[in-house]
């Protein structure tokens, strides 16, 4: 590992299958349960919003703490795969209660059938929460710091892959011909092969993740070069972070919160917009944000890549530049004209390639500041940050919206991702260290 460090490839697509399980619940949960909230349980829109919005504010609290839980546990299986195993099987046993709830209270509406089924999706949540961060460390904790860019890239889109199975299920299985106009839709089908490729998904990572070995590995890759550990030990043999790296660490996160305050501002209130300035119906609109999505998924890795030649930092801040001027240019073409112009898709992609080159970058840059023995808590400082933007900025942008005009939404898009801009000039750690490569010995990572 010393001379020639490559990224086994394998390993990290076998590793990136438990987020590809967490990313396929995730697409069906957040399209069904509104669905059965409103149709089914017939609630409030606020009260589904509030209920909808509780996974968010629950993340707050879960990531960091089973992050940190699984830091420090020391099973035979290693560090995460106990909690991914937990978390796995008890998600997916609540989650098929939740069609037969369902389909209960639609024959027979009970006052108790709801409070259960409410009480099932917060444990649910819960379920969810305990493994996602152990999920994520699993990455880092096999990958030396030089390659979680890449790996993260195929992190990414292993959970690209995972929503993508998920809403091509969906689209066979539930067309408009089967559920327009239908007085209840059972969902129980659609339910049973998302835990199928959950179950799937947990027997890829327990019987072909060697987490014990791996991580042996990892360490004895960590320990021959301690000039990448920036963290310094105590007397009591505790970690601790100098002061100046502390500072890169909060500035980063801070950075964090804010290009996700952009851009989740935009996935969340885009198709209102659409509708409301160009009377754009709900497909092409979405078809905006499919765009988005699909030039994330296609610089996934050239973002890993690029992170590797120019170093991670020079990366975020080329992608933040380019999603805060494809941002900016939305709104340019709103002020001179107040018809859609499907060139606008070409914007959208570039928003999409822009997110990439941050996205899959941020996470290891973070993680670059710890060691080993902390990549769960850290991995929960990460996602506590981007939740805390995620929760935030939908009632923020929104109060714009309706209080001053539709046309703040993409100024304000623009203005907090060039913000973070402002806080990534000052961060100095958590970078890589780019080493140029000639000839063939380029082609050496693609195996």
């Amino acid at each position: 590992m010393e001379s020639k460090l490559k990224l086994n490839t394998w390993q990290t697509i076998r590793v990136g299958f438990a987020f590809l399980a967490i990313l396929a619940f995730w697409q069906m949960y957040n399209n069904v349960i509104p669905l059965m909230l409103t149709k089914t349980f017939h609630m409030d829109k606020s009260i589904s919003g509030a209920i909808m919005a509780a996974d968010n504010i629950l993340a707050l609290f879960l990531l960091p703490l089973f992050g940190s839980l699984s830091d420090r546990c020391r099973s035979k299986m290693g560090k995460r795969r106990p909690f991914i195993l937990g978390g796995s099987i008890a998600a997916v046993f609540l989650m098929l209660l939740i069609p037969f709830l369902d389909s209960s209270y639609f024959r027979n509406p009970k006052a108790a059938t709801k409070i259960l089924f409410v009480i099932v999706l917060g444990c649910i949540l819960v379920a969810m929460g305990t493994y996602r961060s152990p999920a994520v460390a699993l990455m880092p904790d096999v990958t030396p710091k030089p390659l979680r860019s890449r790996a993260n890239a195929i992190i990414n889109l292993m959970g690209a892959v995972g929503g993508i199975i998920y809403l091509v299920v969906a689209k066979i299985m539930y067309p408009s011909s089967r559920t327009q106009d239908a007085a209840h839709v059972d969902y129980l089908p659609l339910f049973l092969v998302v835990a199928g490729i959950m179950i799937l998904s947990l027997i890829v990572v327990m019987f072909s993740v060697n987490e014990v070995e791996l991580h042996a590995k990892m360490l004895a890759y960590e320990q021959a070069h301690p000039e990448e550990n920036l963290a310094v030990e105590t007397e009591a043999h505790e970690e601790k972070l100098p002061k100046e790296v502390k500072r890169s660490l909060i500035l980063l996160l801070l950075s964090v919160a804010l290009w996700y305050m952009g851009y989740n501002a935009m996935e969340t209130w885009f198709t209102t917009y659409a509708d409301a300035v160009w009377n754009l119906g709900l497909g092409d609109a979405s078809l905006g944000l499919t765009i988005a999505t699909a030039g994330a998924i296609l610089f996934f890795i050239p973002s890993g890549w690029a992170a590797s030649r120019l170093g991670r930092r020079k990366t975020i801040m080329c992608g933040i530049l380019l999603l805060s001027a494809a941002f900016f240019g939305v709104f340019a073409y709103t002020c001179i004209s107040h018809e859609f112009n499907r060139l606008l898709y070409i914007l959208f992609f570039l928003v999409g390639v822009g997110w990439a080159f941050i996205n899959v970058n941020s996470l290891p840059m973070v993680l670059e500041t710890c060691k080993g023995s902390e990549t769960g808590r850290f991995t929960g400082y990460y996602y506590t940050f981007s939740m805390i933007a995620q929760v935030a900025t939908p009632i923020c942008a929104g109060a714009l919206l309706e209080h001053v005009s539709y046309m703040t939404l993409f100024p304000y898009c623009a203005g907090f991702v060039m913000l973070a801009f402002v806080t990534m000039l000052f961060v100095r750690h958590g970078d890589t260290k780019v080493q140029a490569k000639r000839g063939l010995e380029a082609f050496e990572d693609m195996d």
